[in-house]
């Protein structure tokens, strides 16, 4: 094999591998993966324009579509392009010239800088198809990207007549350039993300329907023994009623009354009530009588005399 078929041998293999559209990761979250599966024809759009635009790093595909929005005055259009030397070498089309052949690349494209078929800028590229022919060059003068379409039988022999080498471009052996499209992108990220946001719901409701099952399965099966709740809960209920009647119980009533009695018995003596004490349960009192009641007398019994006051009276003292 020689180094010529050994070109055409690895081009023809890059074909085989490139033919197709591979899914980008919103073509895989859209559900379009399959449609995406297709194999590529080459077509040669009646309106083909081509340029470049300096490079802007992170804006290439940006720069790249503006700049053909406004050749083909509308934002609907079809581009590819490639980056050499911090500038970007595009090819487009409105997008409504390929309604006829959707699934297709322009053969031109593999004569773009970096492409299977590209030599040098010295070079003029041809294609033809069905009568039509292109013809892609750099003016030596200016730089700039040249692209001619016409009829064959007349562009042909213009471009011919050019001082220049001539290569031209066979699609079969060609490494396939796609078009890129941004509303077609935008589009498929829209149902891209509509996609993932149904599948998230249902993923959530699902796990919520599971929760409320396992919490019904939960209160339907598991036996609830209240029996120790129930006697727990009863005795403190007693406990609390008791301490709730034990406060409720005073010791004032008996005391006021118990002060009555003694205030009586004193003033039927001419006697005078000092003190009454209460500590807890405990009782004292203290009063002053005359000397000849000094072992009590009616209620003020079962006292003691302590000693005389200085109006001459004996100071008894009661206990309980």
């Amino acid at each position: 094999m020689n180094t010529e078929e050994g070109q055409k041998f690895v081009k023809t293999t890059k074909k085989s591998i490139l033919g197709k559209q591979m899914p980008g990761g919103s073509g895989s979250l859209s559900g379009e993966k399959s449609e995406a599966d297709r194999t590529l024809s080459p077509f040669l759009p009646q309106e083909l324009v081509g340029g470049s635009v300096p490079q802007v790093v992170g804006m290439e595909e940006e720069a790249v579509w503006n700049a053909a929005s406004q050749a083909c005055a509308t934002e609907k259009v079809h581009f590819c392009y490639v980056v050499e030397n911090n500038r970007c070498w595009y090819l487009a089309c409105p997008s409504s010239s390929l309604a006829s052949n959707p699934d297709s690349w322009c053969p031109l494209a593999a004569a773009l800088p970096g492409q299977s078929e590209h030599w040098d800028k010295e070079t003029v590229y041809l294609y033809e198809q069905e009568g039509t022919a292109s013809a892609l060059r750099w003016d030596p003068e200016t730089g700039r990207m040249q692209v001619f379409l016409g009829a064959a039988r007349t562009l042909l022999p213009r471009i011919q007549s050019m001082d220049a080498n001539f290569v031209t471009i066979n699609s079969d052996v060609a490494e396939q350039v796609s078009w890129k499209n941004r509303m077609l992108k935008t589009e498929k990220l829209s149902r891209a993300a509509s996609r993932m946001l149904l599948f998230v719901g249902i993923v959530f409701n699902a796990i919520i329907f599971s929760f409320l099952v396992v919490q019904y399965f939960i209160t339907a099966t598991v036996e609830r023994d209240l029996k120790v709740v129930k006697e727990n809960t009863d005795r403190v209920s007693e406990q609390l009623m008791l301490e709730a009647y034990n406060a409720l119980q005073s010791d004032s009533i008996k005391h006021m009354v118990r002060i009555q009695e003694i205030l009586d018995d004193l003033r039927q003596i001419d006697g005078t009530l000092v003190k009454y004490e209460v500590k807890g349960k405990a009782l004292k009192w203290e009063a002053l009588v005359p000397q000849p009641y000094g072992k009590g007398v009616g209620s003020l019994k079962n006292v003691k005399p302590a000693d005389l006051a200085k109006d001459g009276r004996v100071r008894i003292i009661g206990t309980k």
